[in-house]
C-alpha cells in the first residue's frame, strides 16, 4: 500500500531531522500558550495511538464510527514536556513502523469499502460530511496528513 509506504518514508526522514534538535530546542514554547516541539510529537504520539486502534477495529466493523479525545489534555497529563527529547522521537518513529506495517497488511476491499456510517465529519483532520460516504483508505491518508502538518509546525521557523 502507497500510504504506508509513505508513513514509513516520512517518519523516518523526520526522525533523523528531529534529533538534529537539541533537547532544550525541542523544550521550548514558541509562545504563551503554544506547544513545545515535545508536545507536538508527544500529540503524535497520542495521534498514533488513538488511529492504531481505529485502524484495528475498522477492519472488522461496517462503519467508521470513533470517539474522539482531548489532545491537550492528554498532552497535559502525559507531561511531554520533561521527557528527553530523544525517546519521544524514537518512541513517534517505531510507532509510525508498526502503524505503516498494519496499512500495508490490510486487505484491498477493506480499504476502499464505502461506510456511510462514520465520525470523520468530527474527528478527522479534513473533516468530510456524515452524509458523505467514506473509506478506511481516506481515513488512513487523513492520519499522514495530519502527521506532516505536525511536522511543518516543528520544521518550519
Amino acid at each position: 500500500m502507497i500510504i504506508a509506504e509513505k508513513l514509513r518514508r516520512t517518519a523516518d526522514q523526520a526522525a533523523t531531522r528531529l534529533l538534529g534538535i537539541s533537547d532544550e530546542e525541542a523544550a521550548r514554547h514558541p509562545s504563551p500558550g503554544k506547544w513545545s516541539k515535545k508536545e507536538i510529537i508527544g500529540h503524535l504520539i497520542d495521534s498514533a495511538a488513538n488511529n492504531h486502534g481505529r485502524f484495528v477495529r475498522a477492519q472488522s466493523s461496517p462503519d467508521l464510527v470513533f470517539d474522539g479525545y482531548d489532545q491537550d489534555e492528554w498532552v497535559r497529563v502525559q507531561r511531554y514536556g520533561g521527557r528527553p527529547w530523544k525517546d519521544l522521537v524514537e518512541l513517534w518513529q517505531r510507532y509510525n513502523h508498526h502503524i505503516a506495517f498494519l496499512m500495508a497488511g490490510t486487505d484491498e476491499t477493506v480499504l476502499a469499502r464505502p461506510r456511510s456510517r462514520h465520525s470523520l465529519d468530527t474527528i478527522a483532520f479534513k473533516a468530510v460530511p456524515s452524509t458523505q460516504p467514506v473509506t478506511l483508505e481516506y481515513l488512513m491518508i487523513d492520519y499522514v496528513d495530519h502527521l506532516e502538518h505536525h511536522l511543518r509546525q516543528i520544521f518550519t521557523p
